[in-house]
């Protein structure tokens, strides 16, 4: 049944990723009446978040960032399908990085490096960075349960170069590859809700205390890789501008989940500054109120 749902839906992808993007665009504005105004996917999570995390806002100042949310929800997963599709030209031109000499200089330093990121903007094009650097890409990523779809997904994120791998094997991969003489790349989005009962850590994330995911800090700091947050910014309909900050120049040195908790002060301002742009769909805030008594804030 998994091929046969991919077989009768890869061709529709396939000719929507050789769309041009004003007409991609047209297809985008579809896509939101259906999702947003009929379906109404996920609407009753968006607006608790909304809810919970802006108290002082309106509920007309909720509803705008809402709707703009779900039309760019919309061009996010189409710019997704694009990427079988858009040439080097488009992407360089759409995926802008605006200090890749900081990263560079990291590399030229013979250092390792891990990026860190939200799921905020567009992190999907994010791939490109490959043509640009010289160390080995590697993503971590959570499986999809149709194994064709998944091998398309792997495909689309590894067009540059970038070797995927999948979140229980982390650990172990990126261990052995910091002990070779090439130097490596990581990627991960560390901004979801871990499970409860391996919460480590917790933290307030825009005004609300709950744990946060310190597994990227922690392969940091055991295999000397330099944590740099990836900020990016919608600047336009499909136009993204992507700066990198580092948090920590010798992390082995830092105290425990400081890093984590500066990766998360950097993902609340991006979403200060333009909260549409952050992915709303999530259960980010599902364990609030549930901390142990070791964990509670201190007044």
């Amino acid at each position: 049944m998994q091929l046969v749902v991919f077989i009768l839906v890869y061709p529709l992808l396939w000719i929507i990723s050789r769309l041009p993007f004003k007409v991609l665009y047209l297809l985008s504005d579809g896509v939101y009446l259906l999702l947003y105004n009929l379906i109404g996917y996920r609407k009753k999570v968006v607006r608790n978040n909304l809810e919970l995390v802006f108290p002082e806002k309106s509920e007309e100042e909720r509803l705008r960032i809402e709707k703009k949310f779900y039309r760019h929800l919309c061009d996010m997963f189409l710019e997704m399908i694009k990427t079988l599709g858009i040439t080097n030209e488009q992407m360089k031109n759409r995926y802008v990085f605006t200090n890749v000499e900081v990263f560079q200089k990291l590399e030229n330093e013979g250092k390792h490096i891990m990026i860190m990121m939200p799921h905020y903007a567009s992190w999907e094009w994010v791939f490109s960075l490959n043509s640009m650097v010289k160390s080995k890409a590697y993503a971590v990523y959570q499986p999809i349960q149709n194994k064709y779809f998944d091998k398309l997904v792997r495909d689309i994120r590894s067009k540059y170069g970038t070797t995927l791998i999948k979140t229980f094997e982390t650990r172990e991969i990126i261990a052995k590859a910091t002990q070779t003489n090439e130097l490596i790349t990581v990627g991960i989005i560390s901004d979801q809700s871990p499970m409860l009962n391996r919460a480590r850590h917790w933290a307030n994330f825009m005004g609300v205390f709950v744990p946060i995911h310190v597994g990227a800090e922690e392969i940091c700091k055991k295999n000397g890789i330099i944590p740099v947050y990836l900020k990016v910014k919608k600047v336009g309909r499909g136009y993204y501008q992507a700066t990198f900050k580092t948090l920590a120049e010798k992390p082995e040195e830092v105290e425990d989940y400081k890093i984590s908790e500066a990766f998360i002060k950097e993902t609340e301002k991006s979403i200060r500054e333009a909260p549409e742009y952050y992915f709303w769909t999530h259960k980010r805030w599902k364990h609030k109120d549930k901390a142990p008594k070791e964990f509670q804030p201190k007044d």
